[in-house]
């Protein structure tokens, strides 16, 4: 479901947890991918400020994306959409992305 073409050479061979294509559906579409704090490090080598551009297949949903990214759902505590929060019960509904879209994600943080 996750096309990581647009990743630098050798990303998946880093231990970035890079899921390879799946061609159910031929259309793929941009978007970016944003994690923060500490899981910033499962980003693909060479993001820089926390963004990677990465396609995905039509039929992606956030689930597939987190999975994809080795992001543990435990610490997907907060998702947002093009800054529009999407809950646990929400997240594996197919056909989650338009082109252009900014998927973020923030681990639970404690503070105050």
């Amino acid at each position: 479901m996750i096309d990581d073409s647009s990743s630098s050479p050798g990303a998946s061979d880093a231990g970035h947890g890079i899921a390879e294509t799946i061609d159910s559906v031929s259309a793929t579409l941009p978007i970016t991918l944003k994690l923060y704090a500490t899981l910033q490090d499962l980003l693909p080598a060479g993001t820089k400020r926390n963004a990677a551009p990465i396609e995905v297949k039509a039929d992606t949903s956030l689930n597939d994306v987190i999975d994809a990214y080795r992001v543990p759902r435990e610490l997907a505590h907060l998702v947002l959409v093009n800054g529009v929060f999407v809950c646990d019960a929400d997240r594996d509904a197919p056909g989650a992305f338009k082109a252009g879209d900014v998927l973020a994600i923030w681990p639970p943080v404690a503070g105050g």
